[in-house]
């Protein structure tokens, strides 16, 4: 599975720590941003990764900024794009089970690195149920 990961400047030290766990799990990650603590925009780079989720170059992303908020708010404006600002387990969870997210947005002000690293991994290992919610899934796109 190859990841895309972007983040502003809030979110830069967990992006950095959640880009090294990824990679010690054997997960390809392009990092669209930011790349350093510098005052930027979260808006330039929740809109990298939501596009390359939304046109399919990607199947999922991650996005983090101070609260998750901004990012989450930004991706899902694209179309296609499913992202869950989670930062407990059981929203990680239902954000796949019964959503099927395909964005992860995380708060690096907000939670610790491994309460991070558990998001993520429970993220990415919680399939989608289908069945009932898949109709669900389909009356979200509008247009």
């Amino acid at each position: 599975m190859k990841i895309i990961i972007g983040s502003d400047h809030a979110g830069y030290p967990m992006k950095e720590k959640v880009k090294a766990h990824l990679s010690e799990r054997g997960v390809q990650v392009e990092d669209v941003g930011a790349h350093s603590e510098e005052s930027v925009d979260y808006t330039d780079f929740g809109k990298k990764v939501a596009q390359k989720v939304s046109d399919g170059t990607f199947d999922r992303g991650i996005l983090i900024c101070g609260t998750g908020l901004g990012m989450s708010m930004v991706a899902n404006r694209y179309r296609g794009v499913r992202a869950a600002l989670a930062n407990d387990l059981f929203s990680a969870i239902m954000s796949r089970r019964h959503n099927d997210s395909n964005i992860l947005a995380m708060g690096g002000r907000l939670i610790g690195d491994t309460l991070a690293f558990q998001l993520v991994d429970t993220w990415l290992e919680t399939p989608f149920d289908g069945g009932r919610h898949q109709g669900r899934l389909e009356k979200m796109d509008i247009g």
